[in-house]
């Protein structure tokens, strides 16, 4: 059970900037982590880690931005900058481990970070983007987790004209997955549990929609692509999605990142590639957002008042959202009762 009080941020640091927080994201992380938390024998768990807001103060140091300015940030607020990781801009696999936005320790004081379920947040400068203009802030917030989170792989692996990509899963992940392989120009697939997602695959873009549990179409659909992104958020068989994979073709498993077993044999016929991908670093998320900006690419989002967060959660633990809560934290300036 979630419940409102009052969050002490820290006084800037001379690299720092604060942020009001206009709109955060609903992320199953988010959900996963709410499920994990000890409750009040346990430091205060306060979610949140994709959102957008303006900047309201800088550190005497801070160079990048002004009062005033729109930011987007992740879910990572700190690195350790000096590692082989982080030098090649992957500050989210930073070898010490990056600081995660809620939940992980300040690399400085060691506190508990806390989330952006508030209305302000205070990070260092490095870790915020510039919010490009025409990006609507509310939309463009879950490209800070779920957009990074199949950017990356999208990238990594080369997708473009001509690529043949097949997005496992329509939703958080799987929606935007599908439109950033578009605007790439891939030739893009949705393989889906059942058809009542159709109109929808048509509206995002994609040429085709396949229907998982149907053994013929996928039958009929074997080694037909590049790429496979697996948004599917619970364990499940990859077997039926290493089996749509052409030679020398890989499967990006985005969605669950728990223990999974596979056949060898599934990987052996056809030299085919099992990865995975989580967040992403500063240069790929800065590229993310101008590429949203350039080709008109936000989430579908449904915005709620924070006052309405536990709906939120209970209608995203049920899948009953297309296809990313948004909430607007203004209603935090109101004082309680």
């Amino acid at each position: 059970m979630l419940r409102r009080t009052l969050l002490e941020r820290r006084d800037l640091r001379p690299d720092d900037i604060a942020v009001r927080i206009d709109y955060c994201g609903v992320c199953h992380s988010d959900l996963h982590a709410l499920r994990e938390h000890g409750g009040e024998s346990t430091p205060l768990l306060v979610p949140g880690h994709e959102f957008t807001g303006v900047v309201t103060e800088v550190g005497r140091e801070a160079e990048r931005f002004a009062v005033g300015d729109a930011v987007a940030v992740g879910n990572i607020v700190d690195a350790c900058l000096r590692c082989d990781m982080c030098e090649a801009g992957q500050e989210n696999f930073c070898r010490e481990f990056p600081t995660l936005t809620y939940g992980g320790a300040d690399r400085r004081d060691g506190t508990v970070t806390l989330g952006a379920f508030a209305r302000e947040y205070v990070l260092r400068e490095d870790f915020a983007h510039r919010l490009p203009e025409g990006l609507d802030p509310a939309a463009a917030a879950p490209l800070l987790c779920a957009g990074i989170t199949v950017w990356e792989p999208l990238r990594a692996l080369g997708v473009g004209p001509g690529t043949r990509v097949a997005v496992v899963g329509l939703g958080g992940l799987g929606h935007l997955a599908v439109k950033l392989a578009v605007a790439l120009g891939a030739r893009t697939t949705v393989v889906s549990r059942s058809a009542d997602k159709a109109a929808d695959v048509r509206r995002l873009g994609a040429d085709e929609l396949l229907v998982s549990g149907d053994s013929g179409t996928m039958g009929a659909a074997r080694g037909r692509f590049d790429v496979v992104l697996d948004t599917v958020a619970i364990a499940h068989d990859l077997g039926p999605y290493l089996d749509l994979l052409a030679l020398d073709g890989t499967l990006a498993q985005l969605g669950h990142l728990g223990t999974v077993s596979i056949e060898t044999t599934d990987l052996l016929i056809g030299r085919k590639r099992l990865t995975s991908a989580g967040s992403g670093g500063m240069p790929q998320t800065a590229q993310l957002l101008e590429f949203c900006a350039e080709h008109d690419v936000v989430a579908d989002i449904e915005i709620l008042p924070s006052s309405r967060v536990e709906e939120s959660l209970e209608r995203l633990a049920r899948g009953d959202v297309r296809y990313r809560f948004v909430l607007d934290l203004s209603d935090l300036d109101v004082a309680t009762p």
